[in-house]
């Protein structure tokens, strides 16, 4: 039986599907405002197309501004479902990626990809069936000769990401929950859009001014104790 150096390291835990079902019920920007306003990658991550969502388990790849070597490592390693994150470090000169890297991924089933660099081949990949998260676009392919990590801690987006995280993207951008976080996370995002759909019904009743308002204002001393807004 073959081995290589990264058969330890594919094998760490993935989130369960129970817990990602559950997490799919959520927009990015719940889960990042219970996070305490934490784990949102930087707004250059964007998806291909506003209808793209991704919800799985962070398989992180490193890769060399450029280089690409390690992220077709990941392709070749990741499981079904799950998210190829890749710290390009935002090269901007050439494509991490394009089309024929995409049908791969979709022929293995891959959750989707996350990457800090450029796509090419957008008119094709913009309408793939896997959601993608990218930097922007350029025309120029990337080499293959340089050597990165797969599976180890990464930064990307200003965030720190490991391989297990629970990675979460929409229209808004693309946040991470670390693993050990997720169950709290879930349970304060089902609470926090019950206070959203209070306010929301609030509103629909011409509640227009929200209550805690004036407090925030004294509290930053914009108005005094006796002063209100309305």
């Amino acid at each position: 039986m073959k081995t290589n150096q990264f058969d330890d390291l594919i094998k760490f835990p993935r989130l369960s599907e129970e817990k990602l079902q559950r997490a799919k019920k959520y927009q990015a920007a719940i889960l990042s405002d219970v996070s305490g306003r934490r784990g949102a990658l930087h707004n250059s991550i964007q998806p291909l197309r506003n209808d793209m969502k991704v919800v799985g388990t962070a398989f992180t790849v490193e890769t060399r501004p450029g280089d690409n070597l390690m992220f077709h490592v990941a392709l070749a390693l990741a499981q079904p479902g799950d998210v190829i994150v890749v710290a390009g470090h935002g090269y901007g000169s050439s494509a991490l990626f394009g089309e024929l890297m995409v049908k791969q991924a979709e022929a293995a089933q891959i959750g989707g990809f996350v990457v800090d660099g450029a796509s090419r081949d957008f008119d094709i990949i913009s309408h793939s069936t896997m959601p993608i998260f990218a930097t922007g676009r350029n025309a120029a392919g990337p080499t293959k000769n340089i050597g990165g990590k797969i599976c180890s801690p990464i930064s990307i987006g200003n965030v720190a990401v490991n391989a297990g995280d629970l990675v979460i993207g929409d229209c808004d951008g693309v946040v991470i929950i670390p693993r050990d976080e997720v169950d709290n996370i879930l349970e304060l995002a089902a609470k926090k859009v019950a206070l959203e759909a209070e306010r929301l019904d609030e509103i629909q009743k011409g509640i227009l001014v929200s209550p805690w308002l004036d407090d925030a204002l004294r509290a930053a001393g914009v108005i005094s104790q006796n002063e209100s807004l309305l």
